[in-house]
């Protein structure tokens, strides 16, 4: 397929015939994605739309961006991750289904907003974001394009909550929808896709033993769930830091120790942050951390480790002793292991969540895409939720797929649960 070379901007070109292939492998495990693509195809919903997407460029997110194309859309889309970022992926969208990517893997932040603002040269209609970046620039830097945009989708918890704030300080100029608040998103993507790719990630860098150690989770939303979850089953001791009591009071009824982080620091062997805030893990942790502590994050920006303070308190950095593994030599000898840069975690050292996961989060990502192009004019600039219609469709997809069905409520049923004359 013949490409416009100055529409992308991706590592290496001769990746695109490996990417090709894994973006297909991905596809045989999103069969929901892949039924609406087959119907986005026919009805072509997306016919002159520009979309502009900030995203991790991985296989599954590849397989979104296809079925859009499908449906009619012209894509320009760039990484919400320098780490994450698949190069073979890239070359592959760009290179095998003639869609415009400017992402390379590890770019630094020069690299990373110049994509997203040759993402925005496109001059969308709508915008998906993972994180607000995208969102974030449109209304800093390229405010001349905000008359042109008609809404977004946000896939994040980040995301989320820097809109809400956005929102509530009168802000936001355009509707953006609230995917990563689907039930079929954050209960399912957030838990068992953080969750598992988040240990795979560490096993990755570290080949290290979790059963029988203190794996330190620091936040208790669907992610830290689902990351306590699957070190608990792998024979983990997880204590659980939380700044909200209700949280905390549910992660200590299913049996996992909760205490505040600076007592936390000194026991954990392994830590995972997943708070979607700042300095989460600071100096004074650092200076309680057993030797050979490892630290993870799981949220999405680099900032819920102090990244910083390590690189300038240290007194040796022995770069890259395993995959996506620095050591810090603190100056009592210490050495504390940071794994992915402090970046995401599960993206930065594995490969993300598993696609037959994604396939729910991206298939909510493009009805809501569909049916936001209908329903814009009648929403107001802010955040919105995706509508439950699409969310169940999604679910009742998804349980097809996997050869399981529900019960169907019977007319009395359905007029008991319908009507307030009926007593006990």
């Amino acid at each position: 397929m013949s490409v416009n070379t100055s529409t992308h901007d991706v590592a290496n070109a001769a990746l695109a015939a490996e990417g090709k292939k894994r973006i297909e492998w991905a596809e045989r495990n999103m069969p929901v994605l892949a039924q609406i693509k087959e119907r986005f195809e026919k009805e072509q919903p997306f016919a002159g739309v520009r979309i502009a997407a900030c995203m991790h460029v991985t296989t599954e997110t590849a397989n979104l961006m296809r079925a859009l194309k499908a449906g009619g859309a012209e894509l320009a889309l760039c990484a919400s991750n320098p780490l994450s970022t698949q190069d073979d992926t890239a070359a592959a969208l760009v290179h095998e289904f003639g869609i415009n990517v400017f992402a390379h893997n590890s770019i630094d932040r020069d690299g990373y907003y110049r994509h997203i603002n040759a993402a925005l040269d496109i001059k969308p209609h709508l915008v998906f974001d993972d994180g607000c970046d995208l969102v974030n620039t449109l209304h800093t830097t390229r405010t001349e394009l905000i008359d042109g945009i008609i809404g977004g989708c946000e896939e994040t918890t980040t995301g989320v909550i820097r809109l809400s704030q956005m929102t509530k300080d009168g802000a936001l100029k355009f509707p953006m929808i609230a995917v990563n608040d689907t039930d079929t998103k954050h209960m399912f993507d957030n838990r068992y896709g953080t969750g598992q790719s988040t240990m795979d990630a560490i096993f990755r860098s570290t080949n290290s033993l979790v059963a029988g150690k203190v794996v330190v989770v620091a936040g208790f939303g669907y992610c830290g769930k689902g990351v306590a979850e699957r070190a608990k089953g792998m024979g983990a001791d997880v204590i659980v830091t939380e700044i909200d009591p209700t949280k905390a009071l549910d992660a200590l009824m299913q049996g996992y120790r909760v205490m505040p982080m600076i007592d936390a620091a000194k026991l954990g062997d392994f830590f995972v942050t997943v708070t979607g805030n700042r300095d989460v893990l600071r100096d004074e942790h650092f200076a309680v951390m057993k030797d050979g502590a490892i630290l993870s994050n799981a949220g999405h920006f680099d900032i819920e480790i102090d990244v910083a303070w390590l690189e300038q308190n240290a007194k040796q950095k022995n770069s890259k002793i395993r995959h996506q593994t620095d050591e810090y030599v603190m100056k009592d000898n210490r050495r504390i292991l940071l794994l992915a840069e402090g970046r995401l975690v599960n993206l930065g050292a594995a490969e993300g969540h598993p696609a037959s996961v994604m396939d729910m989060s991206f298939s909510d990502q493009a009805l809501t895409a569909e049916w936001l192009l209908k329903a814009a004019k009648e929403l107001s600039a802010g955040l919105h939720n995706v509508p439950s219609e699409i969310d169940k469709e999604v679910a009742r997809l998804k349980l097809e797929s996997m050869g399981a069905t529900v019960d169907k409520l019977t007319a009395a049923q359905d007029l008991y649960l319908n009507s307030w004359e009926h007593g006990s």
